[in-house]
């Protein structure tokens, strides 16, 4: 460990002032899978600290696993702050260590922030003549979910209580929103379009 001015400047204010000088926060990224903010879980992270002896010099090194219980409904930019966990110094109290929840990206959801969005890429015919979601929730549940109405572009099925679960109150959710994706055709023959303005009354 290499001590600057400024490490001195702080060291000698502190014990002028019998004031205990302590270290910035130490900040790590902790990963979360969608599913494992969804539900909770349990993460184990192994952090190393240095020791310095009076000399300044490091003397030794300490693993330590911190466990991380991750609640229902924590969001990206969530902190857990374990005090006094950095390294250790003379003179100087340990920082503490900082792990910011960062979201991974998910192949089927994509989360606004109590929300859950689900886009499926349909046929015309598809939207036209109805159309069935089978989707998996994020806690393994399988959900059948048919739509009768016509499907336009903008059109979006809204289901409750299907979203992320609510901090603090994890018996509420968010809503789930089912988006559509319309496939056209790039090209129709004289006979399909016949078809389509007899269909329509065109």
């Amino acid at each position: 460990m290499v001590m600057n001015d400024d490490d001195d400047i702080v060291r000698s204010f502190a014990q002028r002032f019998g004031v205990s000088a302590k270290d910035p926060p130490i900040m790590h990224t902790l990963p979360c899978s969608l599913e494992e903010l969804y539900q909770g879980a349990t993460k184990r992270v192994k952090i190393t600290r240095q020791v310095a002896g009076r000399s300044g010099l490091i003397t030794r090194k300490i693993e330590e696993i911190l466990t991380i219980d991750t609640k229902p409904g924590w969001k990206k930019g969530t902190k857990i702050t374990f005090e006094e966990k950095g390294n250790k110094r003379p003179n100087v109290t340990p920082a503490d260590v900082v792990f910011i929840v960062d979201e991974k990206p998910h192949s089927e959801f994509t989360r606004d922030g109590n929300d859950l969005i689900v886009t499926r890429r349909i046929s015309v015919t598809e939207a036209f003549t109805g159309y069935t979601v089978h989707l998996k929730t994020l806690d393994g549940r399988n959900l059948t979910l048919p739509i009768n109405d016509v499907i336009h572009p903008n059109y979006q099925k809204v289901v409750p209580n299907e979203g992320m679960p609510i901090l603090g109150d994890p018996t509420k959710r968010g809503i789930l929103k089912i988006k559509f994706d319309i496939r056209f055709p790039t090209r129709v023959n004289a006979e399909q379009k016949a078809g389509i303005r007899r269909l329509f009354g065109a």
